[in-house]
């Protein structure tokens, strides 16, 4: 028989399709869905054709960190930039310009912190304290030496593993903090009292494009930055500092790079959707929702779990699941079978990751799509598996 005579009898055999398929079927974990109701045309031209340092491009530049920090809550004490090379450019930027200056503590439970622990060792070689966990679980967070200088992820995309909360960081820490918050932003109420460097990007939980990372410096950071100079050399879009003192404009809409001005009307666009929500709040309870409804699904199929099996530290916006027997071929053909039919894309786990599902459950899905998700695995597992 012929590989498409063979898939031909495997679906004529197969259960029923589902009557109903998610309006919206992205989930994917970056870049994440647009908001609702987002269409090209509906975002604001002005900026666009015009340089980044023309008027109208330093006001939207501007109006867009004014929207960040007030939905974000963020303290007159934090500054917030936009920088360019997305999540990861904003982190490398703080790694690069403030370590060094006393020992270091990296923390690693998934990919991207194992990219961090890379960099501090290999490129930075700064011979920091490496405390791991397996995918699924948490490190010790009592374990960690606040005298040093602590790297995290907040919300663990490749795992679906976060910090419950920021109890465990001290608040008389001697220390910095750096947070890699790219998931967890917009997801939930983050201490900014505790956070002296924060990194994301807009195309998480905002469902924004990619390319720009923004950075949160707390006043312990920026005291950092203007007292200590890093024993190697800085590449211009790392420079953060001029003649001993930060470099304000970059926190005042002057970016170090040409910004896309599309991306800036994009994350613009989003931001004042969110706004209309009641802001963080509104954010908040869409992704509570959102992963309340996967948890059901997960609950009530003896095939399915959460590969982060303490509730207390499970993501709410990349959950990631196990699935009963499945290898990387199975869960590509998955995934294979829900994007064929229009009915989920790009829900396979991360390639670092052990096999299985990673469903964005941030506030731009709706929560009918996730529970309109739910037959539809039920109907690729039984492919799959015949």
């Amino acid at each position: 028989m012929t590989a498409p005579a063979a898939l031909d009898a495997t679906l004529a055999s197969a259960p029923p399709k589902p009557a109903t398929k998610p309006a919206r079927p992205f989930f994917s974990s970056g870049p994440c869905a647009k908001p609702p109701g987002w269409d090209a045309a509906r975002l604001a031209t002005q900026s666009l054709g015009r340089s980044h340092r023309s008027k109208i491009g330093k006001a939207r530049l501007q109006y867009a960190l004014d929207q960040m920090r007030e939905l974000l809550a963020l303290p007159d004490t934090h500054r917030i930039g936009i920088v360019p090379g997305s999540d990861t450019g904003a982190f490398e930027m703080a790694m690069w310009t403030m370590l060094g200056a006393r020992g270091v503590t990296t923390l690693a439970w998934e990919s991207f912190g194992e990219g961090w622990v890379t960099d501090a060792v290999k490129q930075l070689k700064l011979d920091p304290t490496v405390i791991r966990a397996d995918y699924g679980q948490l490190p010790d967070l009592d374990a960690v030496d606040w005298s040093t200088d602590v790297l995290f992820t907040w919300n663990g995309t490749t795992s679906g593993v976060r910090v419950p909360d920021g109890d465990w960081i001290a608040a008389d820490r001697e220390g910095l903090s750096f947070a890699d918050a790219t998931s967890a932003v917009f997801a939930y109420d983050l201490p900014w009292d505790k956070i002296d460097v924060a990194t994301f990007s807009w195309q998480k939980v905002l469902g924004g494009e990619g390319g720009h990372g923004v950075l949160i410096l707390g006043p312990r950071a920026v005291e950092r930055l203007e007292s200590y100079t890093p024993a190697w050399p800085l590449p211009k879009v790392f420079r953060l500092v001029s003649k001993g003192a930060l470099s304000e404009g970059v926190f005042k809409g002057e970016t170090i790079n040409t910004p896309s001005m599309l991306a800036v009307e994009d994350a613009i666009f989003a931001l004042e959707w969110a706004k209309g929500l009641g802001g963080l709040e509104g954010l908040i309870a869409r992704s509570d929702a959102n992963a309340a409804a996967l948890d059901r699904i997960v609950a009530e199929r003896d095939w399915l779990g959460h590969l982060a099996t303490d509730p207390a530290s499970r993501s709410k916006t990349s959950v990631c699941l196990t699935v009963e027997g499945a290898d990387e071929g199975f869960i590509k053909k998955l995934a294979r079978l829900l994007e064929a039919e229009g009915a989920a894309f790009d829900i396979a786990g991360y390639r670092d990751a052990p096999p299985g599902l990673r469903i964005w459950c941030g506030a731009t899905v709706d929560t009918a799509d996730i529970e309109a998700l739910g037959p539809w695995l039920d109907w690729a597992y039984a492919v799959a598996k015949q």
